[in-house]
Order: structure tokens, then C-alpha cells, then sequence
């Protein structure tokens, strides 16, 4: 299956609009934005549990990234809230459930194999930082080589330069609207733009984004189930 595989090829997905696609598991549902494979493959997926549903054990041969938007995420090393971020490295092996339901923002092997580190960050609790213009705060979550993952929050009539991704950028829009002068893109827009791209981006309304920078052009992609 391919899903905007093309990592040259700028997309825009709304995902209000894509259905919910039942997986292997019963209570496990997904919104896929980009694939790249089968049942193991290499994406970027909304995936919503069912309250008492679970999914097998597996390893994530090539990682797994993701943030949680509702409800309660779990697995044998913890419970996740809303906006907990978690990486689960190269090789890593779990068995994830939700007791009451949960929707997560998950990313599959998309991880260099050298990157080790596991993180979890409360993003509700986590201090936020200054951005580089005013009216940017910016809350970093993770860095390894090119790669820089964050949550960026707009506030209402913010301008930023114009400026041009080396290495690529996806964007998940969690609240508000975020712009550029290609388009609007509401909230639950996912967003990808090219190695070499350029865009002067802004937000009239403000806006709370997830942001990663620099990876489409050097990571190891490989593959994942979820």
C-alpha cells in the first residue's frame, strides 16, 4: 500500500476526511496520511482505541514515534494522557491497550537505528521556550543528528520569515489554524513539505502544532506495525 510515499512530493491531508479503517485487532482503528507497505510499514497514522481494547505484543523494528490527543494510552511501562509524547526506539517491544479509549498521532519506522533514547515528556507539565519571533513559543521534545521534533504554539496574527527546509518538515495542526501562502490548514491538517522547500508560514487565529524538521532526507526509513 502506498499513501503518499513519494517523501519528495509535498502533501496536505485534512484527516477529518479520510474514514476510519478497522486494523488486525478488534477496537483499533486508523486514519492513515502517508504509507509506505503492508500491515508493516513504514507511516504516519491517526490510530484510535476502542475503550478495553488492546493490540498484540510486537517489536518496532524500526521505532515508534507518537503523541497522545484524547483519552488514556497504555502499555506494560506506563499510562500516557493526553499530550504525553513517547519514543520508543529501534528494537524496542511492547503491548499497548487502552482501558477507557485513547486517539494517538503515531509515526512508524521512522527512527535512525542509532538513536537509542527513549523519551516520554509530559507536554502539560514540560516548560516552553521563547520562539525566534515574537508571538512563537516553542516546547523541544527531541533531537537526534538533522532531526528536531517540537510542539509550536501560535499566538493570534504571528508572522514568521520566510525560510527553507533543508531537510524537510511535517506539521500535525493540533488546535487553531496554521497558514502559508499555499493555504489554510485547520486543525487535524497534516502537512509535509519537501526537502528543499520554502514557505513563509503564519497564523491570523493561532495555532498549536507539532512540528519535526530535518529527517526527510537523512533518516533510515524502514518500517513498523500500528
Amino acid at each position: 500500500m502506498q499513501i503518499h510515499a513519494d517523501l519528495s512530493q509535498r502533501a496536505v491531508v485534512l484527516s477529518a476526511d479520510l474514514p476510519w479503517v478497522d486494523s488486525p485487532m478488534p477496537g483499533v482503528q486508523r486514519r492513515m496520511l502517508e504509507r509506505d507497505g503492508a500491515e508493516v510499514a513504514r507511516a504516519t497514522s491517526l490510530v484510535r482505541y476502542a475503550p478495553d481494547s488492546h493490540f498484540s505484543a510486537h517489536t518496532h523494528g524500526g521505532g515508534e514515534e507518537f503523541l497522545v490527543l484524547a483519552g488514556v494510552f497504555s502499555d506494560e511501562h506506563g499510562d500516557f494522557g493526553p499530550g504525553t509524547y513517547v519514543r520508543n526506539p529501534v528494537g524496542s517491544r511492547h503491548t499497548p491497550y487502552s482501558k477507557d479509549g485513547a486517539t494517538i498521532l503515531v509515526k512508524l519506522w521512522q527512527m535512525d537505528p542509532a538513536d537509542q533514547q527513549p523519551v516520554t515528556v509530559d507536554t502539560a507539565r514540560a516548560a516552553w521556550q521563547p520562539g525566534l519571533v515574537a508571538g512563537l513559543t516553542v516546547l523541544p521534545l527531541h533531537a537526534y543528528g538533522t532531526e528536531q521534533v517540537a510542539l509550536v504554539r501560535w499566538a493570534p496574527g504571528t508572522q514568521f520569515q520566510p525560510h527553507r527546509h533543508w531537510g524537510g518538515e511535517e506539521i500535525f495542526v493540533l488546535e487553531g489554524t496554521f497558514a502559508d501562502e499555499d493555504g489554510l490548514y485547520p486543525q487535524g491538517t497534516w502537512l509535509r513539505n519537501p526537502p528543499g522547500s520554502i514557505h513563509t508560514p503564519f497564523s491570523d487565529e493561532g495555532c498549536l502544532i507539532y512540528v519535526k524538521t530535518g529527517h526527510l532526507s537523512s533518516a533510515n526509513f524502514q518500517g513498523g506495525v500500528a
